[in-house]
């Protein structure tokens, strides 16, 4: 397929000139013709030529002001601008450059060298817009790709969490529900300003896809204690406490077979191991108090307790949405960390609609009867 023929745009209010440079440039170029500065921008706008030759002795707008003027609007300043005039001083040229031309011309015009350098300018012009057009095009594809990438981690984290969603079946939509309300939490903690080198975009999005993976070590737990129509004892809480050190091996078995030091799945390895700790170190598995507790951790607790506290189980009824946030607010500095229950009195209502919106189906049947 043959190219099109380059467009140059000659600006010149004396008709021999014009015919003069129209003559020198139409076998190899398509001309065309601006008599003045103002009609030079009307047509430039409506179809950017790929070089502009422009005279800068003109009525009304002479030719500095033209230039200044192409090289203002986003849509044309790559354009490039060939001065020609007989005027021959140092300051005019220098005036000319740094209106935004590429190039000076003294007139009277020689061929060769008028036909040489709208050659090398139409040429680097096109190399440039040739390369732009691949860096789009790349661009493009890499965020295609990331994209990708983001829905295979989602899908695969989504898979990994509905094993154990599958093994305690009254958990019903908590996946769900504990993962928007760990986003409410992280991102309006970002906005009033807290942790700004942690909760920034990228890493906010990364806790939320991670939120579902937090009981992912249930799977390791024996039915008959995951599964237990009624409290635990004391022997058998230990064993559903293995669920956080249980999920945490999983991640890193996981990680390691990315052979990567840090993956998307390293909030994911926080989350699972640390949100049963507690702000004043009463919690497990490790004990760990205050900021210790990774901030993944701590704004899982608040989603997951909440989540826990207005969901119906085999041994208790669901808590009205009233009752769990002023359990929550009682435990602030205790089981929680002030500075995010502080930001869940602020959405609290979100919660209530989030609760509300993604209804565990027997809750749903319940309140229908």
């Amino acid at each position: 397929m043959m190219k099109s023929r380059p467009v140059i745009l000659v600006v010149d209010d004396t008709p021999d000139n014009i015919t003069l440079l129209s003559g020198l440039l139409k076998e190899q170029y398509k001309v065309k013709v601006a008599t003045s500065g103002e009609k030079a921008l009307q047509l430039a706008s409506a179809a950017p030529p790929d070089l502009i030759l422009l005279d800068i002795m003109m009525p009304g707008m002479d030719g500095y002001e033209t230039c200044r003027r192409l090289k203002a609007d986003e849509a044309l300043v790559d354009i490039p601008v060939i001065f020609l005039t007989a005027r021959e001083e140092v300051e005019e040229e220098n005036k000319a450059f740094e209106a935004g031309a590429v190039d000076y011309i003294i007139k009277p015009i020689s061929a060769p060298v008028l036909l040489s350098r709208v050659r090398t300018h139409v040429m680097l012009k096109r190399s440039k817009d040739l390369l732009a057009d691949k860096n789009q095009s790349l661009e493009a594809e890499i965020s295609r790709r990331i994209r990708e990438i983001s829905q295979i981690q989602e899908v695969s984290v989504m898979a990994m969490a509905a094993l154990a969603e599958m093994r305690d079946p009254e958990t019903g939509n908590h996946i769900q529900r504990t993962k928007l309300y760990v986003e409410e939490l992280a991102v309006q903690l970002g906005k009033a300003g807290y942790y700004p080198g942690v909760l920034n975009a990228e890493n906010i999005n990364l806790i939320v896809l991670s939120a579902p993976l937090h009981d992912i070590g249930k799977v390791g737990i024996p039915d008959h204690i995951l599964l237990k129509p009624g409290p635990l004892t004391p022997e058998e809480f230990e064993v559903m406490k293995t669920h956080t050190t249980l999920g945490r091996e999983a991640v890193l078995r996981a990680e390691q077979l990315m052979d990567k030091p840090e993956t998307f799945l390293r909030f994911a390895r926080e989350i699972v191991y640390s949100h049963h700790e507690k702000w004043n170190g009463t919690g497990y598995p490790q004990g760990l108090a205050g900021n210790s507790i990774p901030l993944s951790a701590r704004l899982m607790a608040v989603a997951d307790v909440y989540d826990a506290l207005t969901s119906r189980r085999v041994y208790k009824e669901a808590m009205s949405h009233e009752q769990a946030v002023n359990i929550i607010i009682q435990d602030a500095g205790k089981h929680f960390d002030p500075e995010i229950v502080k930001i869940f009195m602020e959405c609290k209502d979100k919660f209530k609609e989030i609760s509300m919106e993604f209804a565990s189906e027997h809750s749903l049947q319940e309140t229908w009867i």
